[in-house]
């Protein structure tokens, strides 16, 4: 009887620790789920590769944000009337790469004092903007957009929104810099993207 119960016992143990072990790895397991940013920074061509670029980010998706038109196609959106903005969707690991990083990298992709527009591209729908997730990217949004005022002595045009529904682009504006290198890089020369860039930032890693 008695190793009986000693052997109950050893079982029951066994059988705690392996429930403890899973209830531990539970959290670990959510934590390490992507986290997500949106921006908009006129032609999202353009604003996907700097994050592309970026150890921890697992995708970028180029689409349409912010706007009242469900399911919206590009000629939808470049006619006006939507409410849209091109926008880039990132999915990245919180434990490689912070929020205030991608901030960093999306400031020195566009021109915030920019409040028609960005580069060449005119229009509502290239207005730049933070899609904010919860407090906390709103809290270092708006402490990033007041850095950014202060190094550039200027208001900064870039607004600070809650995050909308998000839809993605046709295939063919997906990693269109990788699909089109020639005509990518011929458009972003002649809309004067670096140029501006290199005005306002200097020739720091963009």
């Amino acid at each position: 009887m008695h190793a009986l119960a000693r052997f109950a016992s050893a079982l029951f143990g066994l059988w705690l620790g392996t429930v403890s072990m899973a209830m531990a790895a539970e959290p670990a397991a959510q934590g390490n789920a992507p986290a997500t940013a949106v921006f908009a920074g006129g032609c999202f061509w353009c604003m996907e590769p700097p994050f592309d670029a970026l150890a921890g980010v697992t995708a970028t998706t180029s689409g349409f944000t912010g706007g009242h038109q469900a399911n919206p196609s590009y000629k939808d959106v470049s006619s006006g009337g939507t409410g849209h903005v091109e926008a880039v969707q990132i999915s990245y690991d919180p434990a490689q790469l912070s929020y205030q990083e991608l901030l960093d990298v999306y400031w020195r992709n566009i021109d915030p004092v920019d409040d028609g527009g960005q580069f060449c591209d005119r229009g509502q729908e290239y207005l730049s903007v933070i899609f904010y997730q919860n407090e906390e990217q709103k809290k270092l949004a708006e402490q990033s957009k007041a850095t950014v005022e202060d190094r550039l002595g200027r208001p900064v045009a870039t607004a600070l929104r809650p995050a909308a529904p998000f839809y993605a682009a046709e295939d063919y504006h997906q990693d269109y810099y990788r699909k089109n290198p020639v005509r990518y890089k011929y458009y972003r020369y002649s809309c004067g993207r670096d140029q501006r860039l290199e005005e306002l930032w200097g020739t720091q890693e963009k």
